[in-house]
């Protein structure tokens, strides 16, 4: 980019940079063809555990997942069908702003409406206390879920956490302990500090378990392309070590970068749709904290966007280096800060040396590398790190990347595209 008198930033400005090329990763493509039949066959595994009549409440609201309006319909259908009335409820702590309003929108955002799937929505930031773990830590529950349930059936997907590793990560037990306790639930929660979560997590849900009937949960996997591999319902005796199961098998089917060092990510967007923390640590090898101890080591992160559905929520921003002014500019505090003050993570909404374009941003993020010449610098552009088959990668990466047996170039190398305004004039495929 042409350097200006007046541009204090000149010095940064670089007259060479590397090539790159449109990669192809392989992924598993594994996957669910009719929902409505696997919910309805993982139901009916479990429907011994139903009482042959009364109300269930169906717990649904993490974002992201795919085809979740179609397992919640498909949920309440198969419920109904055993001769329940059902209603729904959202099961996602302070989500939306923490407001009852904020969550039914939230909700509607997933495709998730009365009419959709075909039952009543319960939206309360009302919690009823059902007592105490460790003597002094206190345990709530959705009022509507408490006290006009006769049986309450979770839905969620079991995954690596963002925010903590261990045994037990998202899935059935965090909706049970944390998402269906609402914001007050979550706060608590999040109080006791991440290192406690892989304990504390599955002791809530069991103290939830023994007070409230949760016959079984409804545990989603996805596949390396962001798809449902896998539909099973958990009784709630053994939950916690089949979803331990479950989390090394979703472990393994994440998508990952197939490189184990890079000196410039670029991601297209980040949001609650494709992380909880926006970008998933479990990718880009990094938390608030510094470095996850997993691959690929990074130097520097450019994020270029928010997604149009997380409506605001900026929350993982602050793991960014570098940040486009359009991304900040889309920013939500209120919803952004309450997410970051419920987990304790102030860090998420922190915002990182900021250009005005694509041009400026990836100059400035070479410059904050060591011991890199840009000509030769590592290179790789995603979508977001929910979507990893098709990438852009400098030219360093390439024979690393066709060595891999993973990935294919599909276009051969050109010089990285800037139109007059700067922005990249590359297209990712969708």
């Amino acid at each position: 980019m042409a350097a200006q008198a007046h541009d204090p930033f000149a010095v940064f400005r670089r007259g060479r940079l590397p090539a790159w090329a449109l990669v192809r990763q392989r992924l598993d493509a594994t996957e669910i063809a009719d929902v409505d039949d696997a919910v309805a066959a993982a139901v009916a595994s479990c429907a011994h555990l139903l009482p042959s009549s009364g109300t269930a409440c169906v717990a649904v609201g993490s974002r992201g997942i795919d085809r979740i309006a179609d397992v919640a319909r498909a949920t309440v259908a198969a419920l109904r069908s055993r001769g329940l009335d059902v209603f729904a409820i959202p099961a996602m702590g302070s989500h939306g702003g923490a407001t009852a309003d904020g969550q039914l929108a939230v909700l509607a955002s997933l495709g998730i409406t009365e009419a959709a799937i075909g039952c009543e929505i319960r939206s309360s930031m009302d919690t009823v206390r059902l007592g105490e773990v460790d003597g002094a830590i206190p345990v709530y529950l959705d009022r509507h879920a408490a006290e006009e349930a006769d049986v309450i059936i979770p839905v969620n997907r079991v995954k690596p956490h963002t925010d903590f590793q261990g045994p037990i990560a998202s899935g059935l037990l965090k909706m049970i302990a944390i998402g269906m306790s609402k914001q007050r639930g979550a706060d608590t929660f999040h109080g006791q500090g991440f290192p406690v979560f892989a304990d504390l997590i599955p002791a809530v849900a069991a103290f939830t378990m023994r007070r409230r009937s949760i016959p079984f949960g409804i545990a989603l996997l996805e596949n390396a392309h962001a798809r449902l591999r896998r539909i099973e319902a958990v009784p709630s005796a053994g939950l916690e070590a089949r979803e331990r199961e479950l989390l090394h098998e979703a472990d393994a089917s994440l998508a990952r970068i197939p490189v184990p060092a890079l000196d410039v990510l670029i991601l297209d967007r980040i949001g609650k749709d494709v992380s909880g923390l926006g970008m998933d640590s479990n990718v880009v090898g990094r938390y608030y904290t510094g470095p996850t101890g997993r691959p690929p080591a990074i130097q520097r992160i450019v994020v270029r966007d928010l997604t149009d559905e997380t409506d605001g929520n900026a929350v993982g921003i602050g793991m960014a280096d570098v940040v486009l002014r359009h991304a900040v500019d889309r920013m939500d505090a209120a919803k952004t800060y309450m997410n970051c003050i419920t987990a304790k993570t102030p860090e998420g909404a922190r915002i990182a040396l900021t250009a005005e374009t694509d041009a400026d941003a990836l100059d400035v993020a070479l410059a904050c590398c060591i011991k890199v010449e840009p000509g030769t610098a590592r290179i790789v552009r995603l979508l977001d790190t929910k979507h990893l088959e098709w990438l852009y990668a400098s030219v360093a990466l390439l024979p690393e990347l066709e060595a891999s047996g993973v990935c294919e170039v599909v276009r051969p190398a050109t010089a990285i595209g800037f139109d007059e305004l700067g922005a990249f004039t590359d297209p990712l495929p969708a």
